[in-house]
């Protein structure tokens, strides 16, 4: 029996509403006048529908703490001291008042960095595992382990990290650019492989977030495909920022590029806050083009390294289209696809789209009539969301002109 039909709801690509059946979770079938006995029917009234989106790098331990001074430097130091106040209940808290907003804006799956160091010790991991299972079926989480600090920078937490691991983080996170050298920071990043092949995970690394390559701690990208390459770790390696890349002259972004390709190396991109600490953000049109699978994420909400933002997914979509040339409607859905199924393909989770055989992640627009590409540019709400084929979260808008 069918748990779900979805009717008169506009997929990209399709010219005309169809129906979307749900069956244990997954899309049964995707055609016009369907039929569904016993299921419950939810009218789409003719509004674009997306596949669920994708937040692949979203710090929920660390958001809602207020804004800092710009920079990366006083980002850091800000949220470090704040940590040594960080208990339970505070992380579950803040942590789920940005879940509640993302799932209010389709985002149904969230890869999320957790900082483990001799400050926090391992409380924000022990809350963020506490969500996970708590919020399985609405939105899925992958909690990352993640050492924010630095690892000899921070002495005691290689262990940390093990014990994170050992109580059930699903990504090792790094942070090449966090020692005090670019030895230093190489030797971070070998020790994660050690720690991905030790409890075989995916690797997670912040990586390259400057506005130049004038410190070689922040020019290690092409240093990280040459591991993973040499550990077999591709398609299981992920970058966040990059922004250095846009300071290379083209040439070296080429090569660079073709490098990350080459080794199966993904690549987070992070408009608000590479743009507000930065200036710039990595090239995406230019990844893409060489083939570097490639997703946009916001990164952080409201505290001192964005202090913006509400985990609203197609906003960061819209703001990346505003850095490099995304203005056509094939722009527009090729960043969308970095905000959907690519960016899910990258956390190893397939069958993320709207295709028979689908996890029934779904989002329909408020935008009845138009298709998704004016929806994206009017903000629509999002009138429905579905997680596992369930209706986990209903908007309603009204606005009335008046004198008109």
């Amino acid at each position: 029996m069918a748990d779900l039909l979805l009717t008169d709801v506009l997929p990209r690509g399709y010219e005309h509403p169809v129906d979307v059946r749900v069956e244990d979770g997954r899309i049964a079938e995707i055609a016009p006048d369907l039929t569904a006995p016993g299921a419950t029917t939810i009218d789409g009234g003719g509004r674009p529908v997306l596949p669920g989106l994708v937040e692949p790098h979203l710090h929920l331990d660390k958001a809602m703490l207020g804004g800092g001074d710009g920079t990366l430097e006083g980002a850091v130091r800000e949220t470090a001291a704040m940590k040594e106040r960080f208990t339970h209940d505070d992380v579950v808290a803040r942590a789920e008042d940005v879940l509640r907003r993302a799932i209010r804006h389709g985002t149904t799956l969230v890869r999320t960095p957790v900082d483990v160091d001799p400050t926090v010790g391992l409380t924000s991991i022990d809350a963020l595992l506490e969500l996970k299972e708590r919020w399985a079926g609405t939105v899925e989480l992958q909690v990352v382990a993640f050492p924010q600090e630095g690892i000899a920078a921070r002495p005691g937490t290689h262990d940390l990290l093990v014990e994170g691991l050992r109580r059930g983080a699903d990504v090792i996170g790094g942070c090449s650019y966090a020692e005090d050298d670019v030895e230093a920071c190489r030797e971070h990043v070998r020790q994660v492989f050690d720690l991905a092949e030790r409890f075989d995970v995916d690797v997670d690394i912040h990586a390259d977030f400057a506005a130049g390559p004038d410190d070689p701690r922040h020019d290690l990208a092409a240093f990280v495909a040459d591991v993973t390459a040499e550990r077999g770790w591709g398609g299981r390696t992920t970058l966040g920022h990059v922004t250095t890349m846009a300071g290379l002259t083209p040439d070296s972004r080429r090569r660079v590029a073709a490098r990350l390709a080459e080794a199966g190396v993904g690549l987070v991109v992070l408009p608000p806050t590479d743009l507000y600490l930065q200036g710039r953000a990595a090239p995406v049109a230019e990844l893409l083009d060489a083939g570097v699978a490639t997703a946009l994420s916001s990164n952080n909400v409201r505290n001192a390294f964005t202090p913006f933002g509400t985990a609203d997914m197609l906003d960061v979509t819209l703001l990346a289209a505003h850095t490099q040339p995304f203005g056509t409607a094939e722009g527009l859905d090729r960043l969308v696809d970095r905000g959907t199924a690519g960016a899910a393909a990258m956390l190893g989770v397939g069958g993320h789209d709207l295709t028979p055989g689908s996890r029934a992640d779904l989002v329909v627009l408020d935008a009845p009539g138009v298709d998704h590409h004016t929806a994206l540019l009017d903000r629509a709400p999002r009138r429905f969301v579905v997680s596992g084929g369930r209706l986990v979260a209903e908007t309603m808008t009204t606005t009335t002109l008046h004198g008109l």
